[in-house]
């Protein structure tokens, strides 16, 4: 089972490093990622490999989410499934 978590905010030190610490904390693997500062704005995409997450998918979702606001980013987790049926023609 895979994901797609994004971020996007005000770029700052250490939003890859929170953010990759509660998917280590909770089992789940970065299977590819793309980032990009475009002057101060931090853009990223992360496809994730969630099949062994500890917890269920919400929680770890809204886990990310409130890292997020602690940092002022919007981060969001969506799985693939769900990714995939917002995206069919």
């Amino acid at each position: 089972m895979r994901a797609v978590i994004t971020v996007v905010g005000k770029d700052a030190v250490g939003i890859i490093a929170e953010v990759s610490n509660v998917m280590k904390n909770r089992g789940v693997n970065i299977i590819d990622i793309s980032q990009s500062v475009l002057s101060d704005m931090f853009a990223m995409v992360m496809m994730t490999d969630i099949s062994a997450c500890t917890v269920p998918f919400g929680d770890f979702a809204e886990e990310l989410r409130l890292v997020g606001v602690k940092l002022g980013l919007d981060i969001h987790a969506m799985h693939e499934d769900i990714f995939n049926s917002m995206h069919r023609v």
